[in-house]
């Protein structure tokens, strides 16, 4: 028989019956019934019931273990009685009797349990990882993410794609993010860094003939953590295309992440089709770039409504310029304590108050306020149907504007009895992902969002600049190296209006994909960033390999990538990227188990000619 294991702890069944088999794993829990000890037996595959006996030469040695101690047992196979089993696991039918067992590793007090649901600060869950890897959940998460990433693979692979790795040592490039950089030995006082994406060489690849390209790809960015991003590094399903246009890369990509989703998704519905949604009409629509489209509440603009209304601060407010009003849809919102509810998380989130309208049946004392009467004698006149009932518009605002302005707001709105609306005005990046998230809220509080969905859209049209509002600069607002709709042409116009073939794949509020239609042209690419204030030797100087590459006959290509860790986050349905990476950092970038980042030795700083200077105080 083998050292350690005749099978594993999934493998026994009712056929088995009869037979000595031995088994390793962790003890995940200890029963005492009456004398009899049970111990459930856990291994990476499964759990098996194991009991001993006072009658058993084991017994002894069975009393001394204790909770996630390693062990392995001989023994043999009985089957339960019918109303002992156990259907909810693959071996419930049986348990092993215990003949023998040696305590392969004995376990210390656990710093946390890993039987059970319990909560334990993150601080523990990542000091111990190795514990807190044990437990069911971060198994299950840990598999998923392992057969995500292999389905990836040969999706690629079937798709007509190879497979290259890029260099993880490189020069540093200012891609959006701080670099990793890691001093030379060899070349005192000069600096590699770590990749923040394999973005040039991808590229260079295709410049040098490859066709279709795709890795997964290890990232390195010098990044403030969140819950959905990595303080330091993350993986992404990378790839790149030559002779394509945009929809050639979504045509590509979106039968790969379809597949992933109705793989692993747990039977949840999947968007077969993909909407394309400008940039601008996302952040109009939605207050975001990466839109949860599960929630079908679509903001619009208002500002006719409140232009010379007696609400002033938004009439007032409506007289400068490049301000408007929206407002936020709220079906079946229309209570007074709801609207309150959400004019209070407005102003959490720093913002003075969120008015609101809501649509009622008009009551007594509404009419008797209305027509300065008694409520008593309003009551007599809609008895008699003197004074018609119906639905009437509540809440300050609508008193402020009066009912024509509010029966227009509502018919725009599509909205009627038991609805109702918010609204916030300025200017819209002032209060645009404010109002993004108040949907999200809106949508999730009355339960219009169908949590049992993956709702995809490609958001397109990036601009590629912004004007400082202050200076009248022009700066890249998006990535500079795509390729400009239009091409130089495009670039002799107003920089506001230059789009770039640049576009993300939002699905349930999260950016999984983001990609472009790359400027592959030299000379469109220096004008590029000229508009921005660079010259052609600061660009030569910064990207010079690409530059000089694509001056040797550089096909048209494209490409994307998509993030692995969110699309697992998603598919597990964990709501933080560190339940889903096996030794995340923490929130301050510390890896809380093996004690990084470190202080360097004096002979490490020698040998790399560095020297430390302490941060001033202060």
């Amino acid at each position: 028989m083998h050292a350690y294991r005749s099978h594993s702890c999934a493998d026994l069944t009712a056929a088995n019956v009869g037979e000595t088999v031995r088994l390793s794993g962790w003890v995940n829990r200890v029963r005492d019934h009456g004398g009899i000890l049970f111990i459930d037996l856990r291994d990476h595959y499964g759990i098996t019931q194991v009991l001993c006996d006072p009658d058993s030469a084991a017994f002894a040695d069975v009393e001394k273990v204790r909770s996630e101690w390693c062990i392995r047992i001989d023994g043999e196979v009985k089957a339960r009685a019918p109303e002992l089993i156990n259907a909810k696991i693959p071996t419930g039918e049986v348990e092993v009797f215990v003949r023998s067992i040696e305590v392969l590793g004995a376990s210390k007090e656990l710093p946390l349990q890993v039987f059970g649901d319990q909560e334990y600060p993150e601080e523990t869950r990542l000091k111990y990882r190795y514990l807190d890897l044990r437990r069911e959940a971060m198994q299950d998460n840990m598999k998923l993410r392992s057969d995500v990433v292999s389905s990836m693979r040969k999706r690629m692979w079937d798709k007509g794609f190879r497979e290259f790795q890029t260099p993880i040592i490189t020069a540093s490039s200012p891609e959006g993010a701080r670099d990793f950089l890691v001093p030379s030995r060899l070349h005192p006082g000069k600096f590699y860094a770590l990749p923040q994406a394999p973005q040039q060489f991808k590229q260079l690849l295709m410049v040098s003939g490859f066709d279709k390209y795709f890795q997964i790809a290890p990232c390195f960015r010098d990044e403030d953590p969140r819950a959905d991003r990595s303080p330091t590094d993350f993986y992404q399903l990378d790839l790149e295309m030559s002779f394509v246009e945009q929809q050639d890369v979504f045509d590509t990509i979106q039968p790969v992440i379809t597949g992933i989703f109705e793989e692993f998704g747990k039977g949840r519905k999947v968007d077969q089709t993909w909407e394309q949604i400008s940039y601008r009409d996302a952040a109009a629509w939605y207050g975001s770039d990466k839109p949860d489209l599960r929630n079908p509440i679509k903001m619009q603009v208002v500002s006719e409504h409140f232009a010379g209304s007696g609400f002033a601060i938004f009439a007032k407010l409506l007289e400068q310029e490049g301000t408007e009003v929206r407002a936020i849809p709220a079906p079946t919102g229309g209570s007074r304590k709801f609207c309150d509810r959400m004019n209070a998380f407005a102003q959490k989130e720093g913002l003075p108050g969120m008015g609101y309208i809501f649509w009622r049946e008009k009551t007594a004392d509404s009419v008797a306020q209305e027509m300065g009467i008694t409520v008593k004698e309003a009551q007599a006149l809609m008895k008699s149907g003197e004074v018609a009932g119906g639905m009437e518009a509540a809440g300050p605002l609508a008193k402020n504007i009066g009912p024509e302005r509010t029966e227009a707001i509502r018919v725009q709105l599509g909205l009627g009895l038991g609805d109702a609306a918010f609204f916030l005005g300025g200017k819209p990046k002032a209060f645009e992902s404010v109002a993004g998230r108040a949907r999200n809220v809106i949508g999730e509080e009355l339960g219009l969002t169908d949590l049992n969905r993956f709702a995809f859209a490609w958001i397109v049209d990036f601009p590629i600049y912004e004007r400082d509002a202050e200076t009248g600069e022009v700066d890249f607002e998006h990535n500079p190296f795509s390729m400009p709709q239009g091409g130089m042409e495009a670039l002799n116009g107003a920089p506001e209006d230059v789009l770039g073939y640049q576009y993300d794949l939002a699905c349930n509020g999260y950016e999984l994909v983001s990609g472009a239609i790359r400027n592959h042209k030299p000379e469109i690419m220096f004008k590029a960033f000229e508009i921005a204030g660079y010259g052609k030797e600061e660009v030569e100087s910064r990207f010079g390999g690409m530059v000089n590459a694509f001056q040797y006959g550089a096909p048209p290509h494209g490409g994307c990538a998509a993030g692995i860790d969110r699309i697992v986050m998603l598919l597990a349905d964990a709501t933080n990227l560190r339940d889903v990476i096996l030794f995340p950092m923490n929130q301050r970038a510390e890896d809380v188990m093996m004690g990084a980042p470190s202080l360097p030795t004096n002979e490490q700083m020698r040998e790399l000619h560095l020297r430390a200077i302490p941060p001033t105080k202060g």
